[in-house]
């Protein structure tokens, strides 16, 4: 089986295609021949050596996948051999093959490719959980959406607008801002510009929620932007770790809120995993949600996959195709 294994922590070139052993199906267990493999900025948190993020070595990267199950271990119900299924937060996806515990498996249902469901398991996921549940979206609620042509950017944007929210994307490029428009922003700005644009659109007031998954660079500026009693939710720090802040801050900017939530504690139960999962399964069936696949590469292309979305290059969901 070949999968792709970082030996040391360091830039893309670390990452190397190998032969190993093929995984066994232990007890509760599926074996599962590899479809599709999502490539996020976990990925290469983890590849560099963020002490957040950072394993044993040697490891094989990637989280999340779909694909056919292959061997169904002992234990296992529910599931059987020629299955689809998809996962996420299961490590050891860059491969051939994967091992994975049966109850994070999802079924993937008829209507769906894989490759579809692939690109949504960690990054729509993410956006069902933000806007759902972390601050539900209420109707004529001002959000602004940061990095709105990124994989979660575009499918949060959608589900602000699903549940009746005004959406303020942010974007740094005329063709990202223009695939903003196309996943329903009412609003689209760059970064530098986006706190007084919230103004413009609330008459002051200010944003009911910021989803911030730049950090760093947008973080400050993001709590500006909120309404009194508004929400800053940092779920990312592509442009680096936040400083640290000042709570008197939230209390001189109107009683705010700061969460920074991750999507293993929204779903946590394997009811809370397929709940999420059905809501977005049945929004692709029915034309209801759209994903944007933004690039596939081969197994051995996965340091230009992680090349590509750490330089902002791509818009998107990026993929990995094994087989």
């Amino acid at each position: 089986m070949r999968a792709v294994v970082v030996r040391k922590h360091g830039g893309p070139a670390v990452l190397e295609v190998s032969d190993r052993d093929a995984p066994h199906a232990g007890p509760g267990q599926l074996v599962v021949d590899v479809e599709a493999a999502g490539v996020n900025f976990m990925d290469i948190y983890q590849r560099q050596g963020n002490p957040h993020y950072v394993g044993d070595l040697p490891y094989v990267p990637g989280a999340e996948g779909a694909g056919t199950v292959a061997t169904v271990g002992p234990g296992v119900t529910g599931f059987t051999e020629g299955d689809m299924v998809a996962w996420t937060g299961v490590p050891g996806s860059y491969a051939e093959q994967v091992a994975i515990p049966a109850d994070r498996a999802v079924p993937i249902p008829d209507g769906v490719a894989p490759r579809l469901a692939a690109a949504v398991m960690l990054q729509g996921m993410t956006a069902h959980y933000l806007a759902n549940s972390t601050y539900p979206v209420a109707a004529g609620d001002p959000v602004v959406v940061h990095a709105a042509a990124g994989g979660v950017g575009l499918l949060l944007t959608q589900m602000v607008k699903m549940r009746g929210g005004i959406a303020v994307a942010t974007t740094s490029t005329a063709d990202k801002a223009e695939l903003a428009r196309h996943a329903g922003a009412d609003h689209v700005t760059d970064y530098e510009d986006f706190a007084t644009v919230v103004r413009e659109v609330t008459d002051g007031v200010g944003a009911a929620v910021v989803y911030d998954g730049v950090g760093r660079a947008t973080f400050d500026e993001g709590l500006s932007a909120l309404r009194p009693r508004g929400y800053m939710v940092l779920y990312g720090a592509a442009s680096g770790p936040v400083p640290p802040l000042e709570l008197q801050r939230l209390a001189g900017g109107g009683s705010l809120f700061v969460t920074r939530p991750t999507l293993g504690h929204y779903i946590a139960s394997r009811d809370e995993l397929l709940s999420r999962a059905t809501d977005l399964f049945n929004w692709i069936a029915r034309g209801q949600l759209e994903v944007r696949i933004g690039g596939t590469y081969p197994l051995d292309g996965a340091a230009r996959a992680h090349d590509d979305l750490a330089s902002r290059r791509t818009t998107g969901k990026l993929l990995l195709l094994p087989r």
